[in-house]
């Protein structure tokens, strides 16, 4: 007996079944994949901690030449933390308008779809700082590389936009994802006024950063084992600078940062809703 396409029934039920076979053995090998890139990830963080650091901290007396090379360090980190997924078939990305984050002093703001989107950015931002939570300093696989980068903690309270403004003015590139947690599964973003209130005190441009995932994965709520059935792909877009004297709710209220930084955050929110 012939199918709709000519072939005998059972060769095609054979085909079918060989697909279903591959697809299923391409998504444990993913979910292996993912468990050696973590893992890894956090040995690395071990290492740089016990004795990568430790040995910059003899070598290199001079703190602020300490932390150009900690940042240094981590950004190649991370860029093989990405190479390791992507040869390992758990990812691919792809990056457009790159050219963009070879300047300094960037307050780059990003959506936040998956848990990795923090290495991803850092693996191509040179001179890359964050605000990270005041539970990293305390963890033993993060402490030593946060510490030693120089990177702000949340833990800073009304210090907090002065540090970040105070980065940025000495050549940092600050990244800044306004949510400030992963977005939700049905896309709904809610940005804080954190990141807006960067920018209108520190009257500085926005560079936008767009984070497509397709299909969704690592996402909130996720587990790390619960891999899609096709493989990751990463688009990261660097948009045009966002010129925040260009938006008339914002300037209208120079005056009143607070009011200003509200107009932003709305702005904002919508923006990256948008785009994404």
């Amino acid at each position: 007996m012939l199918d709709r396409s000519g072939k005998p029934t059972t060769v095609r039920a054979i085909q079918q079944s060989l697909k279903r076979l591959n697809s299923l053995l391409n998504k444990y090998w993913r979910v292996g994949g993912t468990a050696i890139s973590f893992t890894a990830f956090g040995v690395g963080g071990l290492v740089l901690r016990l004795m990568v650091f430790p040995l910059l901290n003899l070598i290199v007396r001079n703190e602020q030449s300490r932390t150009v090379w900690a940042r240094r360090i981590i950004r190649l980190t991370f860029r093989a933390f990405v190479e390791l997924m992507s040869a390992l078939g758990v990812l691919s990305y792809r990056i457009s308008g790159r050219e963009r984050l070879q300047r300094s002093g960037l307050l780059i703001l990003a959506n936040h779809p998956s848990l990795i989107d923090t290495v991803l950015l850092m693996a191509f931002v040179k001179q890359a700082d964050c605000i990270v939570k005041s539970a990293l300093w305390r963890n033993p696989f993060t402490r030593g590389p946060v510490r030693a980068a120089g990177y702000i903690s949340n833990a800073h309270g009304p210090e907090l936009v002065a540090d970040c403004i105070s980065s940025m003015r000495n050549g940092g590139n600050l990244i800044i994802f306004p949510e400030g947690t992963r977005t939700p599964a049905d896309g709904n973003m809610s940005f804080k006024r954190g990141a807006a209130n960067v920018a209108v005190r520190g009257a500085c441009a926005i560079t936008p950063v767009i984070i497509r995932c397709t299909p969704a994965t690592l996402g909130k709520g996720n587990k790390w084992w619960k891999v899609p059935a096709t493989m990751a792909h990463f688009e990261i877009e660097i948009q045009q600078d966002i010129d925040i004297r260009d938006i008339p709710g914002v300037t209208g209220d120079a005056g009143n940062p607070t009011l200003a930084a509200r107009q932003l955050t709305y702005y904002l929110q919508n923006y990256f809703m948008k785009e994404s």
